[in-house]
């Protein structure tokens, strides 16, 4: 796939602060790499974060701004606020300086702001992928300043200029790509019964509180059905998740997934938060889904992306208050419709859009070719 007619050209990515944010930037970067190996990659996060750990043990070098949202209420950390903006520009000048990239790429999260800014301010060429129906703050407000914008949803000339926008999709780990066959080898790896139908609880990067008190409270239920669990917590939750499970051989808890072709190849049914990254996974995967929007987000943007799927009959939505109430009740009895399965499989299947991350590598390499 490596072009020896190409130039090798040297990109900076930044972004991060959930996986929604960092699978999709390592997605750009393996491509950039498949095309071209000798292409260099330098990322920028925002310190404290979890890009801080995850790209580095993705084998990528990263820098770390001094970086964090803006609290809407007033809180302490606002004080400095002000202060790591210009501490961020700063040190994204003098990154940009040493690394001299011929391209930055923006994924979301609070370091992309920053960095952006002063790449374009010195007419460096930037595209931004942004993943959700909604925009976030930072990427509305570099829309102006960048040459590209790649969305995965349609309408997004709302809120960002139409001759910017290429609609290429949300670029996913590889792993996931190919999923068909290996429910034998997942059902080894999680010691469960390839045979058994299964549910796979995901709730982000972080953990989702509802969902997993929701799934905690009815374990009994799952065990009557004779349906098994791989059930993703979030590092808060797992200790409480492990103590609730024990009773439980059928039930398997993560803090974190690593394996998630095997976590998607054994499910049957999937609940999930509906970050956009996830939905992007489901539709690639096909699986069969409840989603429990985050209410904890901006704008209410995964009711959005959420929306997307459930209008084309491809997705069941449960609100995060009426989780505890329904959210374990519409799972066991999807699970158990075989025709309900087939048609949300078959529905979700049609909006995928695949190979999203070799598309907007390309187009990442043709902004540094045109600069150079």
């Amino acid at each position: 796939m490596s072009n020896p007619q190409q130039p090798n050209i040297r990109v900076i990515i930044s972004g991060g602060g959930t996986g929604g944010h960092i699978f999709p930037a390592l997605a750009i970067a393996n491509a950039l790499k498949a095309i071209n190996p000798a292409n260099e990659i330098l990322f920028v996060g925002a310190k404290g974060r979890m890009e801080m750990e995850k790209i580095p043990a993705a084998g990528y070098k990263i820098e770390g701004l001094w970086i964090s949202g803006f609290q809407r209420k007033l809180t302490l950390d606002n004080l400095s606020f002000p202060f790591k903006v210009v501490s961020s520009l700063l040190k994204a000048g003098s990154i940009i300086k040493k690394f001299k990239p011929d391209v930055a790429v923006g994924v979301g999260g609070y370091a992309s702001g920053p960095l952006l800014q002063q790449a374009a301010r010195k007419g460096i060429p930037c595209l931004i992928q942004e993943q959700n129906s909604y925009p976030g703050v930072t990427n509305k407000i570099l829309a102006r300043q960048v040459e590209k914008i790649c969305v995965a949803y349609d309408g997004m000339e709302k809120y960002f200029p139409t001759e910017k926008l290429m609609k290429l999709g949300n670029p996913v780990r590889e792993d996931i790509l190919k999923i068909e066959g290996k429910r034998n080898e997942a059902a080894k790896y999680f010691e469960l019964n390839a045979q058994k139908k299964t549910v796979l609880v995901v709730g982000g990067s972080l953990g989702a509180r509802t969902i997993n008190q929701s799934i905690r409270a009815a374990l009994l239920a799952f065990a009557k059905q004779d349906v098994q669990l791989i059930w993703q917590t979030g590092k808060a939750f797992y200790k409480e998740a492990m103590e609730s499970s024990k009773p439980f051989i059928d039930v398997k808890v993560y803090d974190f997934i690593s394996k998630m072709d095997y976590a998607y190849a054994m499910a049957d049914v999937v609940i999930s938060r509906a970050g956009a990254s996830t939905i992007s996974e489901l539709c690639i995967v096909s699986k069969p889904c409840v989603l429990v929007p985050s209410p904890n987000v901006a704008e209410d943007h995964q009711t959005k992306n959420a929306m997307a799927l459930v209008n084309n009959h491809a997705a069941i939505i449960v609100s995060d208050a009426d989780a505890q109430n329904k959210l374990v009740d519409e799972a066991l009895q999807l699970i158990n419709n075989t025709n309900k399965l087939l048609s949300l499989t078959s529905n979700i299947r049609k909006l995928a859009l695949p190979n999203s991350a070799l598309k907007i590598a390309e187009e990442v390499i043709r902004l540094a070719v045109g600069k150079k």
